[in-house]
């Protein structure tokens, strides 16, 4: 193990100190009070969410979560390919990431979720396929653990931190806590650095021999990383390390795709996409051989069409 994976994989863990569990249910009226506000959807507590909407109205619903520290723009291959298939595609940027809210407090799984559920609520979004990458996948498993499959059809998990990144005493198959120290250290001694540093590395399989780096992919990744809010995306390390999804992957009852990259350095298989079915009934899981965590990218032809097929089904 290099150094540069050594330090992704303390600062990964790092924030785990206060392991967070599945939350009792949610106020009603708190999502209720969320109102759309041209381009953005307004929370009950003042939080901005720039939301993108495209594709026919009428269409059948996918929404996209996205992964830690980027925005809705990360999904924009996936997004324009099933809009021009006739869906209706939503995805927001979270809270303090892109060109949402940087609020000071509510970083974190709950909230996420929470947020998730005004977009959905806001636009009376029903019969939805929840798509999320990442930190993404974890939102989509706390919103039906928060919120239910009234308004879900489907589920896709994308290189998803579920079911449990940290390592405990009854979960040895998560990474040690000194992994995401060093994660958060990084982001504390130099964020810009780090995310050149993850881009240009293990993030798109860059750190590979005889692996060419792609400069595009590697900016994209630094540019909407910088859009988001120091304190936000620091916040959020804790939230995709800590959060324990196991009791809300357990809700789950609609069928699920999970999709990961068999060589994804920054959520190993083994320790999230492969031990999904043991809480979901209904998982199917797609491993792509010798494919990295930025799949959106990396994999976007076959992750397109192995979601229409999905869609479709």
């Amino acid at each position: 193990m290099n150094t540069f994976t050594r330090t992704v994989a303390a600062s990964l863990l790092a924030t785990a100190l206060h392991v967070a569990h599945a939350a009792p249910p949610v106020e009603p009226a708190r999502i209720a009070a969320a109102t759309v506000d041209g381009t953005h959807v307004v929370t009950a507590d003042g939080v901005r969410l720039y939301v993108k909407d495209w594709g026919p109205k009428d269409g059948p619903v996918v929404t996209f979560s996205h992964g830690w520290p980027l925005s809705s723009d990360s999904w924009e291959s996936q997004m324009l390919f099933l809009a021009e298939q006739g869906y209706r595609v939503v995805a927001h940027d979270r809270r303090g990431h892109g060109r949402s809210s940087q609020p000071w407090d509510g970083n974190d799984m709950d909230h996420y979720a929470d947020d998730l559920a005004a977009v959905i609520n806001a636009l009376d979004l029903r019969d939805v396929t929840l798509v999320g990458f990442s930190t993404g996948g974890g939102e989509v498993a706390r919103y039906i653990g928060r919120h239910g499959t009234g308004r879900v059809k489907k589920a896709v998990l994308v290189g998803a931190v579920t079911p449990f990144m940290l390592k405990t005493d009854d979960n040895p198959d998560g990474a040690p806590i000194d992994l995401f120290d060093g994660f958060r250290a990084a982001a504390q001694a130099n964020r810009a650095q780090q995310y050149l540093d993850i881009a240009s590395g293990p993030f798109f399989g860059f750190n590979r021999p005889g692996a060419t780096v792609n400069a595009g992919l590697v900016q994209n990744f630094y540019v909407q990383g910088m859009q988001a809010g120091h304190k936000n995306t620091f916040d959020s390390i804790k939230a995709f390390s800590a959060t324990d999804f196991r009791p809300d992957l357990a809700k789950f009852d609609v069928p699920t795709l999970v999709i990961h990259g068999a060589d994804d350095q920054i959520v190993p298989p083994a320790m999230s996409a492969q031990l999904v079915p043991r809480h979901v009934a209904q998982a199917e899981v797609i491993l792509y051989p010798g494919a990295p965590h930025g799949i959106t990218d990396t994999h976007k032809d076959r992750l397109n069409q192995d979601l229409l097929a999905f869609l479709r089904r």
